[in-house]
């Protein structure tokens, strides 16, 4: 077991020879046979143990004997202890994964203080089983019926090459001592349903089941390799970021072997749930649908789906004012004054000129709101800014975004856009109001 277990580790690349790695070491017979092999194999090791104060007197045993197993094997001992029940309670998480994200993140501390190379935890061939089976039960896509990695980041799990027996077995032939921890030996939770009720009646079925779904687990896993490889390489072509905003082609999507498959693959790392997906697919190229995650929000615009963070509609519907005196710069914008003799019109979208004299201040920048209306450069009827947004094809996204400069009484400009009529130069102006703007949305 041991020439396996470093074999293992030489295969998968998971520690050099020599390295300071600390270990995971609960007290329990996982954990104890671990260290154990780790120090028996040259490793420069450090016992870490994790008191959850979850189970009282029997808490107390574990950590008694973990540090006893580290003394034993001489190696040295850390140690931590949490309130994961107030953890749990405050995050709205379950106990499982309170300890879980309490576990890995002082892990990741000790490490770093330590300056080792990894942090070694005891998960076996029986725990990737189980772990199959559970993704299975609660529903899952490809990477999780793959099992866990021999190595996550700086995780490793040197022990996925052998059965819970074996190290058992290993432990009582070197007589070694381990702690057993009575909640694994209770039925409650749904892993130990699958470790004391599914995988023996399975084991009825076939003695070898363990050793099969060992094997299709390697299989999946390789074949997660070019899936991933071409759900990346259909990604790059139907998808695209514009600063912080996903585009995707709805019509190119739905060109590929799996639409729905590819957009949750797109989708689901901003916060979007499979029924989520499958709403998306099925609306297609109708514009203005809209869904929202808890960070971000998509958005349907003609054959595109348009992703943006939700803090985007979190600005304030006035950003910045200004006073006639006033000529700093704010959210982008700069203003200047002229005389008319002499001045040439600057033709540039993200400059605007206009009478000074049929300005009234204070100037205010600010979001389009409903109802909005201006008269358009060249024209003479007002138009709705709605209709004049319709117009220029605007995405739901681009009419949340786009700016409005206004006077005391009306607007003057839908920024980088359109300036309006009645503030036009004309024969009569003396004086030329000049207002810039730095930056130039996409409303392409």
């Amino acid at each position: 077991m041991i020439h396996r277990i470093a074999d293992y580790i030489v295969r998968k690349q998971l520690l050099p020879d020599g390295a300071r790695v600390m270990v995971g070491l609960s007290g329990g017979a996982d954990s104890v046979a671990l260290l154990s092999v780790l120090v028996r194999l040259g490793y420069d090791c450090v016992a870490c143990h994790c008191n959850f104060m979850l189970r009282g007197d029997e808490s107390i045993r574990d950590r008694h004997h973990a540090a006893m197993v580290a003394r034993k094997l001489q190696v040295p001992f850390v140690e931590t202890q949490f309130d994961t029940v107030t953890y749990a309670r405050e995050r709205g998480v379950s106990i499982e994964m309170a300890a879980r994200e309490l576990r890995y993140e002082w892990f990741e501390r000790v490490r770093k203080e330590h300056d080792a190379h990894a942090v070694a935890v005891a998960h076996h061939r029986d725990d990737n089983v189980e772990t199959l089976l559970l993704n299975l039960v609660r529903g899952t896509g490809i990477a999780g019926v793959t099992g866990m990695s021999p190595r996550n980041g700086y995780i490793v799990r040197p022990l996925l090459c052998v059965s819970r027996e074996e190290l058992l077995q290993y432990l009582s032939e070197e007589g070694i001592e381990y702690v057993t921890d009575s909640t694994n030996l209770e039925a409650i939770y749904t892993r130990n349903k699958i470790r004391l009720e599914v995988l023996p009646l399975l084991r009825e079925i076939n003695p070898a089941v363990d050793a099969c779904m060992e094997r299709t687990i390697e299989n999946l896993r390789d074949a997660e390799q070019f899936y991933r490889e071409a759900i990346d390489a259909w990604r790059r072509r139907v998808s695209e970021w514009h600063g912080d905003e996903l585009y995707i082609d709805m019509q190119l999507l739905h060109t590929s072997p799996a639409p729905r498959t590819l957009l949750h693959e797109i989708v689901s790392p901003l916060g979007f749930v499979a029924e989520q997906v499958a709403d998306m697919v099925r609306v297609g190229e109708q514009s203005g649908r809209q869904f929202l995650s808890a960070t971000h929000r998509a958005v349907t615009h003609r054959k595109y789906m348009i992703v943006h963070p939700l803090r985007d509609l979190e600005a304030d519907d006035v950003l910045a004012t200004w006073s006639e005196d006033d000529v700093a710069e704010q959210s982008g914008i700069t203003i200047e004054w002229h005389e008319r003799e002499g001045f040439e019109i600057i033709r540039d979208r993200k400059v605007a000129c206009m009478d000074a004299d049929k300005v009234r201040f204070p100037l205010m920048l600010r979001r389009w709101r409903k109802g909005d209306s201006f008269v358009p450069f060249g024209m003479k009827g007002r138009k709705k800014v709605s209709d004049y947004f319709a117009d220029r094809k605007y995405s739901l996204v681009d009419k949340e975004k786009a700016l409005i400069l206004c006077d005391a009484e009306k607007i003057l400009w839908i920024v980088d856009e359109r300036t309006d009529n009645t503030a036009r130069i004309t024969n009569a102006t003396t004086r030329v109001l000049v207002v810039r703007h730095s930056s130039l949305p996409c409303n392409e």
